[in-house]
Formats: structure tokens, sequence, C-alpha cells
């Protein structure tokens, strides 16, 4: 097999050193690392028994770390950034639950400026950047 004038001996050579590290530290793969670790800790961030201080310890440190491996490689487009974002918002919306809302008295999620009021953390998409 010849790639770009050179011979190439085995074909799982280039998947294994060639294509996989560019894959293993691209967005979408570090997006659905941190999706899946995410919901393994979902049942512990909304737990009422473990208090919000220890809920965003788990949060920094077995979520955060495999959302940002490789980052430094990524150039994000605004989906992509906005994505972060969402994600980003995701996990502290379930740490601290939902506000009973004073004029209707209905139940309803945070808001985003809600959020960040309870819970100061650098933007992750700075971090990225």
């Amino acid at each position: 097999m010849k790639v770009k004038n050179a011979l190439v001996k085995s074909v799982c050579y280039v998947k294994v050193y060639t294509i996989c590290p560019a894959v293993l530290h691209s967005y979408s793969h570090q997006r659905s690392l941190a999706n899946a670790c995410y919901h393994s800790v979902q049942n512990l961030s909304s737990s009422s028994l473990l208090p919000k201080n220890l809920k965003i310890k788990i949060y920094r440190t077995t979520i955060l770390p495999v959302v940002l491996y490789g980052c430094e490689t990524w150039s994000l487009t605004l989906r992509e950034e906005r994505g972060i974002r969402v994600f980003e918002n995701r996990v502290p919306r379930r740490i601290f639950g939902t506000k009973r809302d004073e004029v209707t008295g209905e139940w309803r999620k945070l808001h985003n400026e809600e959020l960040n009021d309870l819970y100061t953390t650098p933007n992750i998409v700075r971090v990225i950047k």
C-alpha cells in the first residue's frame, strides 16, 4: 500500500500510530467520554445525602479532567463552544437543584446567572483557549 509516495507494510500500523492519537484527543471523543463520566456520577450529584461542597469536589476531580484532557490541541467552532457551555452548566444545575419561583410559586430550573452566583468557577471555554 502506498501513502504519499511511501511504502507502508501494514495498514494496522497506519491505524494505530497515525489515526488513533488524533482521534483520541479530539473534541467529540472527549465530549462522549465526559458524558459517560457525568452519567456515572449522576446519582451522586442529585443525592440529598451528600453535601454540596462534596458534590462540587467530585465534579472538579472526576468530570472536569475528562472534559479538559487534550484540550490544548482543539480548535473549537462556535457550536462546539456552546456545547461545552451547556455541559458546563448541566452538572451545577443538577447539584444545586431547582428553585421555587417567587411570583408563580412553581418549581423551575436555575438560570445561568443564578448558577454563576452559586458556583464560581473559571469558564471551561476560557480554560481551553
